[in-house]
């Protein structure tokens, strides 16, 4: 049965391996993604170590068995999209990881949809959107498989310039059949503003 839950820090050295893992993977498919961390491995493991503190990264757990992590953010990389993207609801996805011992199975698909569909209802996301390794063609047609369309090249001088995305609202239920937990992606600007009761809960 599998679980997606929040990560924490604790999962910071599995969410690495696991990295270094697909990286090792990656190598055998003719292409340079993650051949090198980027932009260095240090600036490489404190970014996600940021990710886990500020409760951006999930996990998938099947009996007990970490095996799937994603990266899910309210606000984009201002380098790739326009500040009229920008200015659209939409949650952007990153550092997708399968375990290769559950590879195949369609977690990874069902993950993205999961995220997509939990921001549409939880902030009126109207995107997912994802920055694609520029040169991994097979990892472009695998999101155009989902029923994502390329929206171009962003200006970066980062690795990951191949941008996409598709409409939350094409997302079903059916999407996502052995997903069923629903995260807590609210963006922060949109929470509705602390009351008196709020705050004296909290300093209790």
């Amino acid at each position: 049965m599998f679980h997606v839950r929040p990560a924490v820090s604790s999962d910071r050295r599995l969410a690495l391996r696991m990295i270094d893992e697909a990286a090792e993977w990656l190598r055998t498919k003719g292409t340079d993604q993650w051949e090198k961390p980027w932009p260095s491995e240090t600036e490489r493991d404190e970014r996600v170590g940021r990710d886990l503190a500020a409760g951006r990264t999930w996990i998938v757990v099947d009996g007990g068995l970490r095996v799937d992590t994603i990266t899910c953010e309210p606000d984009a990389d201002p380098v790739g999209w326009t500040k009229s993207e920008q200015s659209e609801p939409a949650v952007y996805v990153s550092r997708l990881v399968v375990s290769r011992s559950h590879a195949g199975q369609g977690i990874g698909a069902e993950l993205i949809n999961w995220a997509g569909r939990w921001a549409g209802r939880q902030y009126g996301a109207r995107w997912i959107r994802i920055d694609v390794w520029t040169s991994n063609i097979a990892l472009h047609r695998y999101f155009e498989d989902l029923g994502f369309w390329f929206v171009r090249f962003g200006m970066t001088s980062g690795p990951s310039a191949a941008l996409f995305q598709k409409q939350t609202a094409t997302i079903s239920s059916t999407s996502t059949p052995r997903l069923m937990e629903q995260p807590r992606l609210v963006r922060p600007s949109l929470r509705a503003p602390d009351t008196p009761a709020d705050r004296a809960s909290r300093s209790g």
